[in-house]
């Protein structure tokens, strides 16, 4: 079953000239690509910080997999991750090229097909790592601007504020935290539109397709 999702986030880097064009990629300044994987209560299961800003996000999550202390997926468990993952052991995107996004479907628009209540669905679970990551950069305001410290020491702050941010949640969620309200109307208009360079499991694209079904009987 579903255990969490992932997804990954750009934070603010200092680094020397002669590295800052890799580390520029969507943002006009230099930045880390950071992977977080996360489970529903907001809390952060796994996080890989200090790859540059140009990494492509499957090669992070790529990175994570192979590493021998890294993102460890049981057999049969799933993190949600957007569109521009491949379906992969472990990893389950939505349908592409399939309305997705929970503004799409407001109002009367309810889905009208296995693809679109799956999409729907996965939608409204998988904001749960945007909140996190939202929740994260709200609290800890370092991350708002590039930071004059070693890169070695601002990947150390990365691991040490999702740390902390699990611990304040142990009280349960503070001011801090996005509800889903405010979280939906303030999501940006556009996200990542670059494919995973990793070809689709047929295997999990298919595992997709009947939950799909499942869930549209389910709901008939």
């Amino acid at each position: 079953g579903c255990i969490g999702a992932l997804d990954g986030t750009h934070i603010p880097a200092c680094v020397p000239i002669h590295m800052q064009d890799r580390f520029r990629g969507r943002k006009s300044i230099p930045t880390q690509n950071v992977l977080g994987a996360v489970d529903f209560d907001l809390r952060f299961i796994y996080v890989l910080a200090g790859w540059e800003g140009s990494a492509h996000d499957s090669y992070v999550l790529q990175d994570a997999l192979s590493r021998p202390n890294g993102l460890k997926i049981p057999e049969g468990k799933f993190f949600l991750a957007d569109a521009g993952y491949a379906a992969r052991p472990g990893i389950l995107p939505p349908y592409r090229g399939v309305r997705y996004h929970l503004k799409e479907y407001r109002g009367a628009r309810e889905p009208e097909n296995p693809r679109e209540l799956f999409n729907h669905r996965h939608s409204s679970l998988r904001t749960t790592v945007e909140r996190a990551f939202g929740t994260l950069k709200n609290r800890f305001k370092i991350f708002a601007s590039q930071p004059f410290f070693p890169l070695k020491t601002q990947i150390k702050i990365v691991f040490a504020c999702c740390a902390l941010h699990n611990w304040i949640l142990d009280d349960g969620p503070d001011e801090y935290v996005y509800d889903d309200a405010t979280w939906y109307s303030a999501l940006p208009r556009s996200r990542r539109n670059r494919r995973d360079v990793y070809q689709e499991s047929q295997a999990w694209a298919h595992k997709r397709d009947v939950l799909a079904q499942k869930m549209w009987e389910d709901n008939l």
